[in-house]
């Protein structure tokens, strides 16, 4: 079967070939491509109601730090279902177009060194619990390589249709 980002984490899967979180999570290439932008093209929307490049960093940003705080909850035993949440409404109830894409940049790097530090405190028996993301049940460790998946799907959005 070939996913597509309706199926979520399922398809985020097939964009990730390294399994190994610090190597995923301390990869630069995310924050090299999206430094290069400048800022005269960080506003812009490939058409008029989707998301300008701004909106998807901060996106990308708060995608993180959503399930990095799901992540948290089912490392420590919480009976959490790793539920998703409303992008649009969130992007839209932010600021981000406002914001310089340095700023954005700079948030979106802050959240990445939380994570890495917070994957660093994980053990192996942590890493193999499991939670339920819709209907499928996925380990800690996979839950966490699909946040990665997520960010390189919209990366390659904006190589595709923005740049």
């Amino acid at each position: 079967m070939k996913y597509t980002p309706s199926h979520g984490f399922l398809y985020y899967f097939t964009l990730i070939k390294e399994k190994d979180l610090q190597t995923l999570y301390n990869a630069m290439s995310t924050f090299d491509f999206i430094k290069s932008i400048p800022e005269e093209k960080a506003g812009h929307r490939y058409e008029p109601d989707k998301w300008s490049i701004k909106q998807i960093i901060g996106h990308i940003t708060d995608h993180e730090r959503i399930k990095m705080f799901r992540a948290f909850q089912l490392s420590r035993n919480e009976d959490v279902e790793l539920w998703g949440y409303n992008q649009n409404f969130l992007v839209n109830q932010s600021r981000f177009d406002d914001l310089k894409i340095k700023l954005l940049i700079d948030d979106f790097q802050n959240v990445r060194k939380a994570s890495i530090s917070f994957i660093r405190t994980l053990s192996a028996h942590q890493l193999k619990k499991k939670g339920w993301a819709r209907e499928h049940e996925i380990t800690l460790k996979d839950f966490l390589i699909s946040i990665i998946g997520h960010e390189r799907h919209h990366i390659n959005i904006i190589k595709e249709k923005y740049l």
